[in-house]
């Protein structure tokens, strides 16, 4: 089973954020959710192990709202 990776990863995580922030200017709410979902479904397509997805899933619900 493969395992998600949780340590930091991303060669320029600063220049990451700076796009993933410029992906939303001009969008309304609901735009804003909607590319978020898109980003999301491709991110997990890319994945594609069901078990990595289930465990991000889990980390990313962690701590929100009440136990799914």
């Amino acid at each position: 089973m493969a395992t998600l990776v949780t340590d930091p990863n991303l060669s320029d995580p600063d220049g990451f954020y700076e796009r993933l922030i410029a992906m939303h200017q001009g969008l309304s709410d609901s735009e804003s959710a909607l590319v978020n979902a898109r980003l999301v479904l491709l991110l997990a397509n890319h994945v594609g192990d069901p078990d990595v997805l289930v465990q991000a899933m889990t980390a990313a619900r962690r701590g929100i709202g009440p136990p799914a």
